[in-house]
């Protein structure tokens, strides 16, 4: 399974809630767990996990693969749902694997899966302002923190008009300490940050914050300098 090409859904983050839904299901059956190296059985669990979500994935509803909290809506009922396109090497494989017992039982087993699936992906956004964490988020120590707005605040209407962003992710913010929070806005315009850079994962691949975060991690919070 491993060594060939993904197909282009498999970064999205509703097939990786998919995955993990199924990664969920197979762990809950009995008789799972067999190797003694737990990374190597972690990786292993990811490759079947991520084969059988490729099987399944293209044979289900536009509207299921695309499912995000604001179009719950839209989104078929997992129990309404016929499975039978499903690609027979699906159910192949969880019974040669001994996961389950028939055709009937393999399609019971995705269904749940998919119930899991669509309560994840159609979860409402977090409270931002509960997400505060004790670590900076960029240079990860823990001194006092500030919080960013990802979308700056003076380009939320044009984000709106727009619509770059679901109007959910409008006050997702960032923890991150006063230098670091500066770092950002001097690298990139309001604008740009709210097009481009509107998750720390995304700011974190720029090479500039990297540096940066190399040098902010080695400051002693609260030293006079000079």
């Amino acid at each position: 399974m491993n060594g060939e090409s993904q197909p282009f859904y498999s970064e999205s983050p509703q097939f990786t809630s998919f995955k993990d839904a199924l990664a969920r299901r197979i762990l809950a059956e009995p008789g799972v767990h067999g190797q003694a190296d737990a990374q190597a059985e972690a990786d292993a669990l990811d490759d079947f996990a991520a084969y059988l979500a490729q099987e399944a994935w293209p044979s289900l509803p536009n509207a299921l693969c695309e499912a995000t909290y604001e179009t719950r809506d839209a989104v078929p009922d997992v129990d309404d749902l016929p499975l039978e396109n499903i690609p027979t090497a699906f159910a192949d494989t969880l019974m040669s694997c001994g996961l389950v017992q028939d055709q009937e039982s393999a399609t019971t087993f995705l269904r749940k899966a998919l119930r899991e699936y669509v309560a994840d992906a159609c979860a409402p956004p977090p409270v931002w302002s509960k997400t505060r964490t004790n670590e900076c988020e960029i240079c990860e120590r823990e001194v006092p923190l500030t919080y960013h707005h990802l979308i700056p605040r003076e380009v939320h209407d044009k984000v709106r008009k727009k619509k770059w962003h679901p109007e959910s992710m409008l006050n997702s913010v960032a923890w991150l300490c006063r230098p670091c929070h500066s770092a950002v806005h001097h690298v990139a315009s309001n604008e740009v940050l709210a097009k481009e850079y509107y998750t720390v994962d995304l700011l974190l691949a720029r090479e500039d914050i990297q540096k940066w975060r190399k040098y902010a991690a080695k400051q002693r919070f609260g030293v006079r300098r000079g």
